[in-house]
């Protein structure tokens, strides 16, 4: 196996835990099907993200290095080599590929923004992979420069894959859900890999239904016209030292006392203190989320190995939360998990 294709797999996984946990914020509060709708964007990462990456990747394989050099070694030379050629559009696009893969988000973003530069503005990839890494690195990202980005890929070149997926995601969160809908449609028609194609579907299905319920949804007083949970997330002081730099931070939404996925969650960079809000567009699972009137426990996890299973010594913190009556509601991480 070559090295890119180690790079690849870590930056299948890496995407599908950044995008997927769960993508993709704002959406359309109150509308059943749009939680449905959100539930299957989630699965359309987690179980697609293999396939799309190989499907509308852009490296160039004939050259990947023999077996015996390590991704990072491959890097360092190419940026050394940069160094020297700094006009090398194609170049900096595989340094952003590349740093990318290694999770060096902000250094990709830099890489694919000088190719951006170097192109004038005209070139999709630098756009796409700029805004991909862009939100690799703080999902929120999407609806803000990340978005606009893939929008400016899709205005250069409206069939390019990445943008249509990550385009589609943005514009299911902004509540655009035909434009959602015509995107992921493109990419069914560009022939995806056997097991993306039914996720695709699947897809598309929940945003017709989403579609089809959102004006009776937007109607006034309709259920869940108020399902927000609204947090305002600080760190008791005794526990900062235990919180590194860039440490991932998981606000979760459960039922109390009943296991099971969450009903709802978002993953962040732990800073503090933070606002933060979840809806219905926040759901990991089809059918399953919140609603007004639900009773619902919210936990606020540190995750210091990174990964959204609980381990022991994990700072957290939790509160009760009644949706539709309550406002903000302030969350202490005070306590480290058993």
């Amino acid at each position: 196996m070559t090295a890119f294709v180690a790079i690849a797999l870590v930056l299948a996984i890496i995407s599908a835990a950044s995008v997927a946990g769960p993508l993709w914020r704002g959406g359309v509060a109150g509308a059943p099907g749009a939680r449905v709708a959100a539930g299957a964007s989630v699965a359309a990462v987690l179980l697609g993200a293999t396939g799309l990456y190989v499907t509308w990747s852009d490296w160039n394989w004939d050259s990947a290095s023999s077996p015996a050099d390590t991704p990072v070694a491959m890097v360092a030379s190419l940026a050394r080599r940069l160094e020297r050629e700094p006009d090398d559009l194609q170049g900096w696009l595989m340094l952003g590929r590349s740093y990318s893969a290694l999770e060096q988000y902000p250094l990709a973003a830099r890489a694919y923004q000088r190719a951006d530069r170097l192109s004038n503005g005209r070139n999709a990839e630098a756009l796409t992979g700029w805004a991909e890494a862009l939100t690799l690195g703080d999902e929120n990202e999407l609806q803000g420069r990340a978005g606009r980005l893939f929008e400016q890929a899709l205005a250069i070149d409206p069939k390019a894959g990445k943008a249509l997926f990550f385009g589609g995601i943005a514009a299911q969160r902004r509540g655009e859900l035909p434009l959602a809908r015509q995107r992921f449609a493109e990419l069914l028609n560009q022939d995806p890999p056997a097991t993306v194609r039914p996720i695709l579907e699947q897809q598309l299905i929940a945003l017709d239904a989403a579609i089809a319920q959102a004006p009776t949804a937007a109607q006034p007083g309709a259920a869940g016209a108020a399902a927000e949970v609204r947090l305002s997330i600080s760190l008791d002081p005794a526990l900062a030292a235990r919180v590194p730099a860039g440490a991932s931070l998981f606000v979760l939404v459960r039922r109390p006392d009943q296991p099971g996925p969450p009903l709802a969650a978002k993953r962040l960079v732990a800073t503090f203190p933070q606002d933060v809000v979840l809806t219905p567009a926040d759901s990991m699972l089809p059918g399953r989320s919140f609603a007004a009137g639900d009773k619902v426990e919210v936990v606020a996890r540190v995750a210091l190995g990174g990964t959204p299973t609980a381990q022991s010594g994990d700072p957290s913190g939790q509160v009760l939360y009644d949706v539709g009556q309550d406002r903000q509601k302030r969350v202490v991480i005070d306590r480290l998990a058993p």
